[in-house]
């Protein structure tokens, strides 16, 4: 009877009720030391371990784009072209960012914000201690251990994933016991050929689709194979990520929302894999960080898109635009409305309707206020662009100061699976897969085929991903791994528009240049690692 009761209580939706049910929890797993957990306590049924195995899924929330493990709650996008955050007092979600852009040189050993190693290493031990515990206490039936090592070896795979990124080898931990000693760092090789180990019994071993409505949200192998599409074009493996993708491409189970907007709702067949909220929590600030002034929220507006960022939409025809005649300090307004579905779901721009009012984001405006950076310490809901951001917000919240945002965060959706396979057939030179796959994203919003070849192809695709996946948390990681980055982010500027009336003024809204360190590549060891562990070396780049 007990244990009925718990499955009730601690089912897993990863949507809200059951992160909301772990997270009651959270402080009794917290403050379990390793000798306590070594005893049957999670052993004596399988709710237990269902329970703890649950805690693994809140790394989602922690390195999603509503978390704070990708840099520390700000948007690595704003690392890029494609955002600007407006103030220009230090803070996470404030100045930070512009300090990494215009000064890269802190970045160092001793800290950097979109690092993520010590957090990454308690979590994998964490699910290192729940597999080591399993092998000595668990008398569930084989199949159940199957089923809770799959699950912990998929999320170890993501850990890792996190860390190869940012990174180069690094120190690789599989058994609970190697992490009590000091141990040196793999090579870059190794460390992905553990990714995918680990990916591939996950694989092999969940499900393709979570029979019991209690595991609803649960990872499968589908989620799995999606997951491994994106990992391997990181290592550079370039069949393994095409199968991957293929794999999910063929199975049918998925595809893409006739919407655009509705691509990152979640809880439909675009999404492989998402994490849940709800209004008693697990919740979060998402919109409050980035609503208009004229919502009612005086602490939004945090950081918004650039003119870099309008400017890579095509327009309905699939024609690139001139913004040239627009570059100058008295331009009339562009014909927002000729461009493509994508933009008018991703950016909040002036002329378009946002919870049922006209936006100006103008200098005086009433519904979107401009500011010029550096006015002031914050942005107080003002724009310093031009625009909002649009895309990920929940435009049905009125009460933004009053209601915590619940929006899902979809981790791995079908549009990128599809554009993975791109990126792997063009690398494959299997050049007719790669367009098809990306021709099949641009056809949900009415775009002609792309039908280039060689390296006009791979700008194309580039700029595809960047549109797409636009706001996702993939742009900054993508530029890093395909070393593009110290070339197209070195010594730019991003822009906007001042608006005054009918006026549109192009201007700069950075006054200094963004720069990107080669170096910064690879993200160096930290300080306390180098102390703690007599075996660590620290990378080359950072001697």
């Amino acid at each position: 009877m007990i244990q009925k009761m718990m499955k009730k209580i601690f089912k897993i939706t990863i949507l809200a009720t059951i992160v909301a049910g772990f997270s009651s929890c959270n402080d009794w797993l917290e403050l379990t030391s390793t000798d306590s957990l070594s005893n049957q306590n999670i052993w004596e049924d399988e709710a237990s371990a269902d329970l703890y195995v649950n805690g693994f899924y809140t790394y989602l929330n922690k390195y999603g784009q509503f978390g704070t493990l990708q840099f520390k709650g700000s948007l690595t996008e704003s690392l890029t072209d494609v955002f600007k955050y407006g103030s220009y007092a230090l803070g996470n979600k404030a100045g930070h960012p512009n300090n990494y852009v215009f000064n890269p040189t802190i970045i160092t050993s001793a800290g950097c914000l979109y690092s993520c190693w010590n957090d990454a290493y308690d979590e994998i031990r964490r699910i290192n201690q729940f597999l080591n515990s399993m092998e000595k206490y668990s008398n569930f039936p084989e199949e159940k251990e199957t089923e809770l090592k799959a699950q912990a070896l998929f999320f170890r795979a993501y850990v890792y994933f996190q860390l190869a990124k940012r990174h180069d080898g690094v120190i690789l931990y599989t058994d609970l016991n190697q992490m009590q000693n000091d141990k040196a760092r793999s090579t870059k090789e190794e460390t992905w050929a553990l990714i995918k180990s680990d990916l591939d019994y996950a694989i092999a071993n969940l499900p393709e689709l979570w029979t019991d409505p209690a595991d609803k949200g649960r990872v499968t192998k589908y989620a799995a194979l999606a997951f491994k599409s994106r990992a391997m074009l990181y290592a550079e493996n370039w069949q393994e990520a095409y199968n991957a993708a293929d794999s999910v491409i063929i199975s049918k189970k998925y595809g893409l929302m006739g919407d655009y907007k509705n691509a990152c709702a979640g809880n439909n067949k675009e999404a492989l894999l998402e994490f849940d909220y709800n209004l008693s929590g697990p919740n979060h600030t998402f919109d409050k960080d980035y609503v208009p002034l004229s919502d009612g929220y005086d602490s939004g507006g945090l950081g918004t898109p650039t003119q870099e960022m309008v400017e890579c939409y095509e327009d309905s025809l699939g024609n690139k635009v001139d913004w040239t005649p627009y570059h100058s300090t008295t331009a009339t307004r562009p014909n927002y409305e000729s461009l493509e579905p994508r933009f008018k779901a991703s950016v909040i721009y002036p002329g378009c309707t946002w919870k049922g009012h006209v936006m100006q984001n103008s200098v005086n405006g009433t519904y979107g206020m401009f500011m010029a950076y550096r006015a002031q310490p914050y942005t107080y809901g003002y724009t310093t662009t031009g625009y909002y951001l649009r895309k990920l917000m929940n435009e049905s919240i009125t009460d933004v100061k009053g209601t915590p945002s619940t929006q899902p965060w979809v981790e791995i959706r079908y549009a990128e699976v599809l554009l993975n396979k791109a990126e792997a057939a063009y690398r494959l030179n299997k050049i007719g897969d790669a367009q098809s796959a990306m021709n099949e994203v641009r056809a949900r919003v009415g775009l002609p085929g792309k039908y280039t070849t060689g390296a006009d192809w791979f700008k194309d695709y580039r700029n595809e991903r960047k549109v797409e996946l636009a706001y996702e948390g993939q742009l900054f990681w993508d530029m890093r791994r395909w070393k593009l980055a110290h070339i197209e982010y070195n010594n730019y500027r991003c822009h906007g528009f001042k608006i005054t009336g009918d006026n549109y003024e192009y201007i700069d809204v950075d006054y200094q240049d963004r720069k990107f360190l080669e170096k910064t590549y690879v993200l160096p060891i930290p300080d306390e690692e180098l102390k703690n562990n007599s075996l660590m070396l620290q990378y080359d780049e950072w001697l």
